[in-house]
């Protein structure tokens, strides 16, 4: 039996565990710190789902974005869960609660960027009524940080 609930703090061994698996790799410390503070956020929401012995075997975090050009919506940042527990129904447990909390806040569309490696995540992301509107490109820039 798998249930849902809200991260916490305790959770960041486990969390950083699956960072890793979906190609993150973290330290403790640090993700602690990144989860302090989106925790402390309430446009932000990390929801765990956690087998009948405690263990976290999967994660998910939603947050609500408003820009200028498009109307208030929630975003999956990031979702992973164990591979011993795919196909269980972790993943669909976690977007739900996700869901679940979008609505709640009033937020009528959730988005989710897959990456085009990840082929087993789209057929998954299609089964739980997400369509595909786009394929684009994504670039980053690594700034110099100023030192004041």
């Amino acid at each position: 039996m798998l249930t849902t609930r809200r991260a916490t703090l305790a959770d960041v061994p486990r969390l950083a565990a699956l960072s890793e698996v979906l190609g993150y790799p973290v330290e403790a410390g640090a993700l602690a710190n990144r989860l302090t503070r989106l925790l402390a956020r309430d446009e932000n929401v990390v929801f765990v789902v956690v087998t009948a012995l405690g263990e976290v075997v999967g994660w998910i975090h939603a947050l609500e974005l408003e820009l200028l050009e498009v109307e208030r919506h929630c975003e999956i940042a990031g979702l992973v869960v164990n591979v011993a527990y795919r196909g269980q129904g972790a993943g669909r447990q976690l977007v739900e609660a996700a869901e679940r909390w979008a609505a709640g806040r009033g937020n009528a569309h959730m988005n989710v960027r897959s990456n085009v490696v990840r082929a087993e995540s789209h057929p998954f992301y299609e089964r739980m009524g997400y369509e595909r509107v786009k394929t684009q490109h994504a670039y980053r820039k690594t700034l110099t940080l100023r030192q004041d």
